[in-house]
């Protein structure tokens, strides 16, 4: 289910008839969908725009996780998606997704704006993580700590608690120096 502000292509607009009102100033982008131009964005809203990309059995993770939580203002131009079921499925192919095989326990799971979402804790590791192959996830990390309160502080204690995971020495050393800068 949708919230009942947003605009997906195809649903009740056509893409001519949203990119119509988009050049009128009526809407505006976000994510997958447009939504009113004085329309406040929720968690909801931005995960509402994210179900056409979010397949069934999939979770919104990594940057895409974090720009739903309210990190940032524009969505990441590539989103992240991980398995959130047992059973592997044929994962999507597209220049715009990276998808993780890695199974997302429930735990680890929110459901929000009818899709699957990473919580904050668990996408701020997902982030330090991925911080050694890809230096642009310390500037989401920055945007998630300044919406989330004490999220480094928890991500770390929580990836401290994980063996063998790689990319935790440098993730970790992150995620200490974040929680004392955000106290």
């Amino acid at each position: 289910m949708h919230p009942a502000f947003l605009y997906l292509s195809g649903t009740r607009l056509s893409a001519a008839e949203l990119s119509a009102a988009r050049i009128d100033g009526h809407v505006v982008e976000i994510g997958e969908g447009y939504v009113p131009a004085d329309l406040i964005e929720t968690p909801d809203l931005r995960a509402g725009a994210m179900a056409p990309l979010v397949r069934s059995g999939m979770a919104a993770v990594g940057p895409t996780a974090a720009w739903i939580h309210g990190a940032g203002d524009a969505p990441p131009s590539v989103h992240h998606l991980k398995r959130a079921v047992d059973r592997r499925g044929r994962p999507p192919v597209s220049g715009r997704l990276v998808f993780h095989d890695a199974l997302l326990a429930a735990s680890d799971l929110r459901s929000i704006g009818g899709i699957a979402v990473s919580t904050p804790v668990r996408t701020m590791v997902d982030l330090a993580t991925a911080l050694h192959r890809d230096p642009r996830m310390r500037e989401w990390m920055n945007r998630l700590s300044l919406v989330v309160p004490d999220v480094a502080a928890e991500a770390a204690e929580s990836l401290r608690a994980l063996h063998r995971v790689p990319g935790s020495r440098a993730g970790l050393a992150a995620l200490e120096r974040l929680a004392v800068r955000t106290r």
